[in-house]
């Protein structure tokens, strides 16, 4: 049809190393022309968690500019559009291909980027500036969960942010974990107590680090399967909690989207005592899709 544009877009399952795992990512490389509504609108359209859409920086210490969307609002920041879309740029060259370090410019400023290079690379982010907020009482988490208050740990929750405020929600076991839901009415409990739109973050401890799940029904997104903007925040509240050593070269491991099938691992090192020098996080990342979307 006469005036119609085509504008190619890749399909990237991030945190993962297998195809249909992971958490699935639109990237649009040249979004040139697509204004801000109707970037909304194919978020809203391909019904991922995220999509993002690659522009000239306005920086000129970034390579590039990337505006991020789930299917209901843009995000200032997100971890697995930031990892996938990095891993994206890379394989077409939009930055060299042996680069070990570049910076994004995103809604929250600049997001550094690293990459461990191999077969298969390693892409990291370092988490943006990370804010405690308000703490929330045990049997009101619980209540919104759906689960007893003795299913929680004796760690008070507490809204932590790296740009997207969570409620961070630490529970006894995995199975504890795999009973937790969170819908509009939960979240609406929890609101009532704070008027921030929020995800929920559960989790327990494992060997590895931890198993955990994230709900942001208020994004239009359920459940997500990996949330990496949520994960530097939990290594924070962690940390604060006594879960887990705060020393300089800490590293675990978060499992996260196995319980609705798209199990994804996100690695997590904090830098400096505390986190002082930074909290990073990564994973691997897998293409599956090539296709054009016509407007």
């Amino acid at each position: 049809m006469k005036g119609r544009r085509s504008y190619r877009y890749r399909v990237v399952d991030v945190f993962t190393k297998e195809p249909l795992e992971g958490n699935a990512l639109a990237v649009f490389p040249d979004s040139s022309g697509i204004d801000d509504a109707t970037m909304q609108k194919i978020a809203k359209e391909l019904q991922l968690a995220e999509t993002t859409f690659v522009a000239s920086p306005t920086r000129a210490d970034c390579a590039a500019r990337v505006r991020i969307f789930t299917p209901a609002r843009e995000m200032p920041f997100a971890g697995h559009p930031t990892v996938g879309t990095s891993f994206v740029m890379l394989d077409e060259g939009m930055v060299p291909k042996n680069s070990q370090k570049f910076v994004l410019e995103e809604g929250v400023g600049p997001v550094p980027v690293r990459v461990e290079t191999g077969d298969r690379p390693m892409i990291w982010l370092r988490t943006p500036p990370i804010e405690f907020g308000r703490c929330y009482r045990t049997s009101a988490c619980a209540e919104a969960l759906g689960l007893d208050e003795g299913d929680l740990l004796e760690a008070v929750p507490q809204i932590v942010s790296a740009a997207n405020p969570a409620v961070f929600v630490a529970l006894k076991d995995r199975s504890a974990v795999d009973r937790a839901w969170l819908d509009v009415r939960g979240l609406r409990t929890l609101q009532s107590e704070s008027k921030e739109s929020l995800f929920v973050f559960v989790f327990s401890l494992t060997s590895q680090g931890v198993y955990s799940r994230m709900f942001a029904p208020d994004h239009g997104v359920p459940e997500d399967p990996a949330t990496g903007s949520a994960t530097g925040p939990l290594a924070a509240f962690m940390m604060n909690r006594g879960l887990v050593s705060n020393a300089s070269g800490t590293r675990f491991v978060s499992e996260q989207g196995t319980k609705m099938g798209r199990r994804s691992f996100l690695h997590v090192l904090i830098n400096g005592e505390n986190g002082s020098e930074g909290i990073e996080v990564g994973g691997h990342v897998t293409s599956v899709v090539e296709a054009t979307l016509t407007l």
